[in-house]
């Protein structure tokens, strides 16, 4: 029987790139959700959440990663501080 590898069996944390995508998917939903049962004006909030995401791709700054650093979640690949940077 062959032993288990210690990456299948360890607890998996999420990262910082995991929890932005986490966020922005439940914001996203929230967000359209409000704007069928409220008001249609809750479709700016996606709007904004878009465009967030879409500006963090080309610079790689997001301001819930600057929350998450404080908050002390591990880094991801997508979002890292440059050499020499803090």
């Amino acid at each position: 029987m062959p032993a288990e590898s210690t990456a299948a069996s360890a607890p998996q944390t999420a990262n910082i790139d995991r929890w932005v995508f986490r966020v922005a998917g439940l914001f996203i939903l929230m967000s359209v959700a409000l704007a069928q049962w409220h008001s249609p004006y809750w479709l700016w909030f996606t709007a904004f959440v878009g465009a967030n995401l879409l500006q963090s791709s080309f610079t790689g700054f997001c301001p819930l990663v600057l929350v998450l650093r404080r908050l002390g979640v591990r880094p991801g690949a997508a979002f890292h501080t440059p050499a020499g940077s803090t």
